[in-house]
Parts: structure tokens; sequence; C-alpha cells
């Protein structure tokens, strides 16, 4: 095991490990954005069908509140360990790495990049389903698949990828990206609002048997993780200013504070205008103008471009560095090495979404194997090992509650998630048009 003993860390000067891509050079804010974009990106029109449908109101509404007050805690955990040991950690197996050793480091970066590529995979199912939505707005003729929207978007999202050579060069795209989520979550809300006044009473008991209402239900405690972590939390860290840790903990208030207000909004009034009957896409839902509808799946398309290239960052960032892409982004063999490798990556991305289009199903598995351990089990342990010789027992013993109970939660909900995708499995032939 590393040692972490980090009583001098201040007074050393700090090491920036090597990367192709910038770090330093965002400010709090940026970066703040960057995390609210993920917490209110497309996904957020899912949330009414896929969280409060299974949890009913209370479990819902007390379960949300819970889950933004621990995500914060871990995300500030992993934040003041930004810089422990006199050495700035801008990936997330470079920290376990120095806190465990060697295995950890393989470990954690497995764990990520399958995190990162179920994001990105439901990111792509979104996509398809904001644009088959735009189009059976207009021409509801069953002609046009959801895979073959899913494929459009997948090449849309390449292209972006492409162009976009870092996480820092976002920085105008962020304030499209913001504007885009303004107008399908004003939409949304709006015209659920609307449908709700209007329509008479709803019923709000939880759909299922006894026996799919527990698996439901644990699926949907994943659900409600999956709304609030990145899983690469580090790597957004690396590209804010100094003090890093004082500037991360700065966006990481904003986002869960003013950032998750949008997604609260949203999700609470599909849940009351439709009831159980709200489905994993709350835009099939809402009744209203015909161009309205048109601009919010727009929108939630675009959106879901800008917010799936960061998720893809690390992966991309990795790639870069190992060989050697640096320089202008114009460059041809820069160019030609993000055609390559980055339109591979979404093209297989694509394949997947296209192949087993179960977005709610995906969110639960991502929630279970990736974010519980990554953002609450990972987080609390490195941050014991790394400051247990401050630690008081109390705290100690908090610790490692936290590590038991989210360890019992994730593979609880691992379990549910795959009982979840082989149902729908069963019931719906690869390439589903759902």
């Amino acid at each position: 095991m590393a040692r972490t003993n980090d009583a001098d860390v201040e007074k050393l000067e700090v090491d920036v490990p090597e990367t192709a891509h910038q770090i330093s050079s965002d400010s709090w804010f940026q970066v703040g954005f960057v995390l609210t974009t993920g917490i209110n990106s497309a996904y957020v029109l899912g949330y009414s069908g896929t969280i409060m449908v299974p949890l009913g109101w209370i479990s819902g509404v007390v379960g949300l509140i819970a889950a933004t007050a621990i995500s914060l805690y871990a995300n500030t955990l992993i934040a003041k360990l930004h810089e422990l040991g006199g050495k700035r950690h801008i990936r997330y197996r470079d920290l376990a790495g120095f806190v465990y050793g060697r295995r950890a480091y393989a470990l954690t970066w497995g764990l990520q990049y399958v995190n990162l590529f179920m994001i990105n995979v439901g990111f792509i199912i979104l996509a398809g389903q904001a644009l088959k939505a735009v189009y059976i707005l207009f021409k509801d003729d069953n002609v046009m698949k959801l895979p073959y929207f899913i494929a459009i978007a997948g090449f849309i999202c390449a292209l972006f990828a492409i162009s976009i050579p870092h996480l820092s060069a976002l920085r105008l795209w962020l304030g499209f990206s913001t504007l885009f989520s303004l107008i399908y979550i004003l939409v949304a809300f709006i015209l659920s609002v609307r449908d709700g006044v209007k329509a008479p009473a709803r019923d709000y008991s939880i759909p299922g048997s006894s026996t799919s209402k527990v698996f439901t239900t644990i699926g949907a405690a994943a659900n409600l993780v999956f709304a609030f972590n990145t899983g690469m939390l580090p790597e957004i860290q690396a590209t804010v200013r100094q003090p890093v840790v004082k500037n991360m903990l700065k966006a990481l208030y904003f986002q869960f504070t003013v950032g998750v207000l949008p997604m609260y909004a949203v999700t609470f009034a599909g849940y009351w205008a439709y009831g159980s009957s709200t489905s994993a896409y709350l835009l099939n839902n809402v009744n209203g103008p015909v161009w309205i509808k048109a601009v919010a799946n727009i929108s939630a398309f675009l959106q879901t471009v800008i917010a799936l290239h960061i998720f893809a960052s690390p992966m991309y960032e990795y790639l870069d560095t190992k060989y050697g892409i640096k320089g202008s982004a114009l460059n041809v063999k820069n160019l030609l090495f993000r055609i390559a490798v980055r339109g591979g990556y979404l093209g297989i991305t694509a394949l997947v979404s296209a192949m087993l289009p179960f977005l709610g199903d995906f969110m639960s598995l991502t929630g279970a194997v990736s974010t519980f351990p990554l953002t609450f089990i990972l987080a609390n342990h490195m941050y014991f090992v790394a400051k247990k010789a401050k630690l008081n027992s109390a705290q100690k013993l908090w610790h490692w509650i936290n590590v038991g109970f989210f360890g019992c939660m994730s593979l609880a909900a691992a379990v549910a998630a795959l009982r979840l995708i082989a149902v729908d499995s069963k019931n719906f032939s690869l390439f589903a048009d759902l």
C-alpha cells in the first residue's frame, strides 16, 4: 500500500501528471456548469418514470433528497483527496492507485470505464428516442424504427466528438447545453402541469406484483444514485484552476443546490401529472402544440450529444495521452486518430444501444455495478485510508458503516437490474422498436 501521510501536503510542490489534455484552465463556475450539465441531461426526462413510479410519493421524494445529500458528501470526500501526498490525481484510477496500489489502479480503471460506457449507451438511447419522437410528431407511419434513429444519433455524436478535442474546449458549448436543458425541462414541466390540472384523479399506486415491486424498488434506488453522480470527478476536477480543492467544492455546492432544482421540478411535476402511467421518457406523455414538443425533443437530442462528450472524455484523454495526440486539433494525424478511435468507440456504443434499448434497466445496472462502488464505497474507504490518522473512532466507524451499507446496496441493485434486463429481453427482441 502506498504511503498516504499527508500532514505536510500543503508545504510540498504539487506534482502534475502528464496528459495530452488541458488542466487547471477552467473557473469553478465553468466546472459547476459541466457538473450541472450532467445532472440535468436528458436523463431527467426519465426520472418520473424510473424513480417516482417504482417508489411512489413518499419514498420517491425522501429518496431524491437523501440521494442529493449523500452524493454531495461522497463527492466532497473525493474532491478533498485531489492533491493527496503532494501530487495532483487527475484520474480516478491514479487516486485509487496512490492510496491502495497497482491492483486497485486496474480495478478502478475497469469499473470507471464500464460506468462511463453504460452511461453513454443510455445517452445514445435517449438521443434516438428524442429523434424518433420528433419523427412521430410529423409522420407516424412506423417506417422508421428506433434502431435507425439510434444509428443516426451515434453518427452525429461521433462527428461532435471528432470536432471537440478535449473537455476544456467545450466552453461555448456548455452555454448551448444549458439553453437546451432549459428548453426541454421548461416544456416538460409546463405541459405536465397543464395536463395535470386538466386530468382526472391519477393512480399513484406502485405497479406490479409483490415480487416485481421488490426488484423495481431496488432498481429505483440504484437510479437515485445514478442521477447525481458522474463517476469521473477527479477528471473534471483536473480542469479547475488553483486552488483546486476549494474551487471544486464551490462547483459541487453549485451542482447540488442550484443545479438540482430543475431536475426536482420536472421529476415531481411529471409524476404528479401522469401518476403510475408516466413513461421512461416524459416527453412521450405530454400534450401540447406539435411545434413546441418538436423543439423540446430536438433540444433533448442536442443536449445529449454534448453531455455524452463529457462522459466519454476520460477514455479520449487516456488514448490521446498514450499515443501522443497533442497540438492543433486540425493536425492531419490528430484528426485521423480521432476519426478512427472516437468514431469506432461511438459506433460500438450505438450498436449496443440499438440491440438493448432498455433505458431504465441500464440506469439501474450502471448505478449498481459502478456508481455505488466508485462514488460511495471507494470514496468512503479511500478517505478512511488516507486520513485515518486524523479520524476519531466515531468517524472511522461512520466510514465503515457507509462502506458496508453501500456494498450491500450494490449487490442487491445488481441482481435487481440484471433481472429487469432478463425480463425485458424475453419480452422484446434484439433491436426492439420501443
